[in-house]
């Protein structure tokens, strides 16, 4: 029995002094292993959601990003879009749609921890351009506004999206931005053209509609937006720009927060209202 005791005794001393040999070598190592983890990132501002692993803040008006804790990849992917350019309004002729505003998306876009200015822009009034909306280093071109051909007859201006052609004087569509909108249509055959649309040009010579939008799922879910404002008698391009009319009623605005283009019009009534810009922001905050 004591045999078995003195035998004991050695080998627990024995561990011992080799656990404690580990323990001691070991133990900064082990704390670094057990405490160290992903860094996710916290930030506040605009209407904040959840689509799974990731936060979308969404701001339909000015405001300030602030990111409190950055994350270890420390990006985001953002959709900035400007106010839409308004219609032009009659005169005594057919005139054309606003052009949408600069439609920006882009994934892996490097951030600070810090506060960032927001600006969502405007869109013009009847007769005028879309103002920028601005994230970062981020800003996209407010819309053109479409052309006029009454005295003094005015060309149709350039933007994120260019506005739509007059009739007969000032025809040609205004320019896109590239990277961010489309021109504008080429009005003519007694009609004013479509304002470009952040997908397509604007139509002028047979359908005079809006240039097309784009989808983003930034949210979580396929929305399209940056329509372009429809010339004579014709609808806005998907994605909120507003339709265009003849000598009857002004022509329709660009739906809020899509940067769409406001519609063109006749007979002295005005055009359409651009529609007003947005910034979406959406970050990873949690793994599955």
């Amino acid at each position: 029995m004591a045999n078995q005791i003195e035998k004991l005794s050695t080998i627990a001393i024995a561990d011992i002094e080799k656990v404690n040999t580990l323990t001691d070598a070991n133990i900064e190592k082990i704390n670094t292993l057990e405490f160290a983890g992903t860094t996710y990132t916290v930030a506040t501002g605009g209407t904040i959601t959840t689509d799974g692993n990731y936060k979308v803040h969404t701001f339909n008006a000015s405001g300030t990003f602030t990111i409190t804790t950055l994350g270890d990849d420390a990006v985001v992917t953002y959709l900035v879009i400007a106010g839409g350019g308004g219609g032009y309004e009659g005169g005594d002729a057919w005139n054309g749609g606003g052009g949408a505003g600069g439609y920006r998306t882009a994934s892996g876009f490097s951030v600070a921890a810090t506060a960032y200015t927001i600006t969502v822009a405007g869109g013009g009034t009847a007769d005028t351009s879309g103002s920028d909306s601005i994230f970062s280093s981020i800003t996209s071109t407010g819309g053109g506004h479409g052309a006029s051909r009454r005295t003094p007859s005015v060309a149709a201006a350039s933007g994120g999206s260019g506005g739509g052609g007059a009739e007969a004087v000032h025809t040609s569509g205004g320019a896109g931005t590239a990277g961010q909108g489309n021109k504008g249509g080429d009005g003519g055959g007694g009609r004013g053209a479509g304002g470009g649309g952040a997908g397509s040009e604007g139509n002028g010579s047979s359908t005079y509609t809006g240039g097309s939008g784009s989808s983003s799922s930034i949210t979580g879910s396929s929305v399209t937006r940056g329509g372009g404002g429809g010339g004579t008698n014709a609808a806005g391009g998907s994605g909120g720009g507003g339709a265009g009319t003849d000598y009857s009623d002004p022509g329709a605005n660009g739906t809020a927060n899509t940067g769409g283009g406001g519609g063109g019009s006749g007979n002295a009534l005005d055009g359409g209202a651009g529609g007003s810009g947005v910034v979406i922001i959406r970050y990873l905050f949690q793994e599955a």
